[in-house]
């Protein structure tokens, strides 16, 4: 296998508005400052976008997305996975947002043929330890790989493996850091679960996730660590997430999946790897909801990076522009891709720049 081709999504939230259209929805109460339930998120999109048929099938968040996976056949599917899985649980104390998915609909996730989901992020203990434990169970019996969270410290820290074929694996490490708004209670420890914390994004956590990463690749790995970080909002990239990253990629990390924010930030090819600083929400049920239009957040994009299976170079990386349209993503607009386009070409020198639409109407880089 000379080449691997990844599947690098953002944020997938299937609890709240998403269960709720899905064939097996939990109880719509919310405990939310605003909304009190889950189906004023669906009426949101409605009033946005027209009709949002309900129940759904399981597919249908994914929409389009899933002929054009099935076309571009990437090796490796992966997302980070903001929702607990479960039935059970109370919601988690000062939170004012909780996501869960009732496991009746885990087939919206097996619908879209992922390898490993990330858990390492502000939601997967919405719903208390036993949440936590019931996501890994329904993963994991449903065959998706999962990382950042288990029940105990070294299952949290233990990374996914993907056999990418005979010597070879991905390692797919997940972490979380506090400004994402995960609190340092969430970390696993020695007999408790929880997730793969970072106190912060720095030269000396990147240094140590790197001493654990050492210890379990093989020469003939590639590696992977998916982080999730920063706000919500905005496009600036902190110094400290730059270093943090750069010292992954120095110790032999391949690719740094970076998400949290709701819409894509910056793109950077450092030592001829790849990091995404954010990769934007994927699925979700924010359709409707004003406040934050300039970033145009219904537009998304399916990241698909291939790099060199023997040494971990980028060797191009394409990603799909897609809209959120009735809960279902489908493919966005010449102008919508165009858009896209220019926002990743205008973050300045630093970060990659000449994406162009090729005839797939995929946005693609080359690496200069």
């Amino acid at each position: 296998m000379p080449d691997v081709t990844l599947l690098l999504g953002g944020d997938v939230m299937t609890g709240r508005g998403v269960d709720a259209i899905l064939p097996a929805p939990g109880p719509p109460e919310l405990r939310e400052p605003a909304v009190r339930d889950a189906r004023d998120y669906v009426d949101l999109a409605r009033a946005a976008s027209g009709p949002v048929p309900s129940p759904v099938p399981p597919a249908w968040p994914w929409g389009e997305a899933l002929d054009l996976l099935g076309a571009l056949r990437p090796d490796v599917r992966l997302v980070n996975l903001e929702t607990a899985v479960t039935g059970r649980g109370e919601p988690a104390p000062a939170k004012a947002i909780h996501y869960r998915m009732q496991p009746g609909n885990l087939a919206c996730l097996t619908e879209a043929r992922l390898d490993v989901c990330a858990l390492a992020n502000n939601h997967s203990l919405d719903f208390g330890p036993v949440g936590l434990t019931d996501t890994l169970d329904a993963l994991v019996g449903a065959g998706i790989a999962t990382a950042g969270a288990g029940r105990d410290a070294a299952a949290a820290w233990a990374p996914a493996r993907v056999p990418l074929g005979p010597g070879r694996q991905l390692l797919v490490w997940s972490v979380a850091t506090p400004s994402s708004g995960v609190p340092p209670s969430w970390a696993a420890t020695a007999g408790g679960p929880g997730l793969a914390y970072l106190p912060e994004a720095s030269a000396a956590s990147a240094d140590a996730l790197a001493g654990r990463i050492a210890a379990v690749a093989g020469p003939g790995d590639r590696v992977l660590v998916s982080v999730h970080w920063g706000t919500n909002w905005g496009y600036e990239v902190p110094p400290g997430h730059v270093e943090f990253a750069h010292r992954l990629v120095d110790a032999g990390v391949d690719v740094v999946h970076g998400h949290s924010s709701h819409h894509p930030r910056p793109v950077e090819v450092y030592r001829d790897r790849l990091i995404l600083y954010g990769c934007g929400d994927l699925v979700d049920d924010y359709e409707g909801i004003s406040g934050q239009e300039a970033y145009r957040p219904e537009l998304r994009l399916l990241w698909l990076p291939t790099v060199d299976a023997a040494t971990g170079a980028l060797r191009r990386l394409r990603a799909a522009p897609m809209r959120m349209r009735r809960m279902r993503l489908e493919r966005a607009a010449p102008g919508d891709a165009r858009w896209l386009g220019e926002l990743l070409d205008g973050f300045g020198p630093q970060f990659a720049s000449g994406f162009a639409a090729d005839g797939d109407g995929l946005l693609t880089l080359r690496p200069h």
